[in-house]
């Protein structure tokens, strides 16, 4: 089996993958390669797997058979957009990706045993005698016993153990997802029909979006309190904008009174909401503490825009649980900027301190690496300044930003200057560090400043003197 798939080209492999993802997935690709395109970001990349796509989505690619080495992939597809990895906490809506291999050996052990070697028989049967409706035919009729098994061992008859009978599954984590996993299996038409009914991308989402949603949500099936989290969820993966999913509560409650949204199903957006706000918040202080400040800028607005839009659409009060959760992101967020815009003018003025020629040791060499990871932090500390009467760290960051220009630009001229007179050892170091103000100025002041600055540096190697301004 492995060897076969080794022998596959790297095309093969791609156009298998690719084939074997939800449909609302390879929707989403074709749009973000699309935009690539536009963009003229990797053109032939986006355009060849862009075009594999199409072929897939138009079924010319027939020939393709599903994987006969996975039935639990097949299974399992309707999960597919649910699922998370890692051990972060989960929110309503949501499924461990770790929890599908222990309950798929139940489902084969115990559960229906006779709908999963059904399954593998119209798998094994070649082209001349099984055809993909034979196979497709299979799996509903596995998901659908695989539903009615799950419902039946996870609320067992009076006098059945139910600690003993779930614990033939898997440990709690997997248990907490038995019900979701059946759920989702059970009401797959109804999840089919909703992604099929739901716009592909939702840029704002104002009344009339709302309207087409909340018609296409309107179905019994998907709106108990079992299956609507995850209705809810298919909506925000369509969002620019995932904190809107609360403008559905307000819609389907009358009012934007959080008691009333909450007395209503959809009060369970709000949660998701706050959630995948909190998570994301979770992110962005790992990332910081790493030192990684790529997608800092992304993370920031997305939590802006979060933290300022449940503030203002939702009346949430101090005191509710809601109200407290929002608190409390807010502050984490702050804290954990707050610490690191702190100690940005510290490593600047370490890299930029004037020494006395006596005081550089010979070989004296600035890390390129740490003047780079010190551009970047201020860096983030302008991104912040943007985003910062929101997540409450408005006057440290004004106060630090406002500081370092001071500093730094002092600092680029007084090295300037001293590289005028500067001779022996201490010349090459006095040019890293001016090589590294003038990093720190184009990033705070912008290419013009900083190409003025490198010129007087220039000028002030090859001894050259600026005219007297008192002249």
């Amino acid at each position: 089996m492995h060897t076969g798939r080794m022998s596959q080209t790297s095309n093969e492999r791609l156009r298998d993958y690719l084939a074997q993802l939800p449909p609302q997935s390879q929707a989403l690709l074709m749009r973000e390669f699309e935009r690539a395109i536009e963009r003229g970001e990797d053109t032939t990349v986006a355009t060849f797997v862009l075009e594999m796509l199409r072929k897939i989505v138009r079924g010319t690619d027939e020939e393709v058979r599903p994987r006969t080495e996975d039935p639990a992939r097949l299974v399992f597809r309707p999960l597919e957009p649910f699922l998370v990895d890692g051990s972060l906490p989960m929110r309503p809506g949501q499924i461990r990706r770790a929890s599908l291999l222990p309950v798929w050996q139940w489902l084969v052990r115990d559960g229906a045993p006779e709908q999963v070697r059904a399954l593998e028989t119209a798998l094994s049967r070649g082209p001349e005698t099984g055809t993909n409706s034979d196979i497709e035919v299979a799996v509903r009729k596995l998901q659908l016993a695989a539903a009615d098994a799950i419902v039946k061992i996870a609320t067992p008859t009076r006098g059945d153990d139910l600690r003993r009978s779930l614990a033939r599954v898997g440990p709690p984590n997997v248990i907490e997802d038995m019900l979701p996993i059946g759920s989702v299996l059970q009401a797959r038409e109804a999840i089919d029909t909703l992604n099929s009914r739901l716009p592909s991308f939702l840029r704002v989402f104002a009344e009339s979006q709302l309207a087409s949603v909340s018609d296409a949500l309107n179905v019994p099936s998907l709106q108990t309190p079992q299956l609507l989290p995850f209705a809810l969820s298919m909506v925000l993966q369509r969002l620019t904008a995932p904190w809107q999913i609360i403008r559905l509560a307000i819609r389907m409650a009358a009012s934007d009174d959080e008691v009333r949204v909450a007395a209503t199903p959809f009060g369970v957006a709000v949660t998701i909401a706050l959630h995948d706000l909190s998570g994301l918040a979770a992110t962005l202080r790992a990332d910081i503490k790493r030192g990684h400040f790529e997608n800092v800028a992304e993370n920031l607005k997305i939590l802006h825009d979060g933290a300022r839009g449940l503030r203002t659409e939702l009346d949430l009060r101090n005191d509710s649980t809601w109200g407290r959760q929002l608190t409390s992101i807010r502050a984490d967020i702050s804290n954990a900027l707050q610490s690191e815009i702190d100690s940005v003018p510290g490593r600047v003025r370490r890299l930029l301190r004037q020494r006395a020629d006596k005081d550089i040791p010979a070989g004296a060499q600035l890390d390129t690496g740490e003047v780079e990871e010190t551009a970047a932090l201020i860096d983030f500390v302008a991104v912040c300044r943007t985003y910062a009467s929101e997540l409450a760290i408005n006057e440290v960051t004004l106060r630090t930003y406002s500081d370092l220009q001071h500093y730094v630009e002092q600092s680029t001229e007084s090295l300037v200057q001293s590289l005028r007179a500067s001779t022996g050892k201490g010349r090459a170091y006095r040019q890293m560090q001016v090589a590294a103000a003038i990093r720190f100025c184009e990033v705070l002041f912008g290419h013009d400043y900083a190409s003025l600055m490198n010129r007087a540096a220039e000028n002030a190697l090859t001894g050259e003197r600026k005219p007297s301004r008192a002249g």
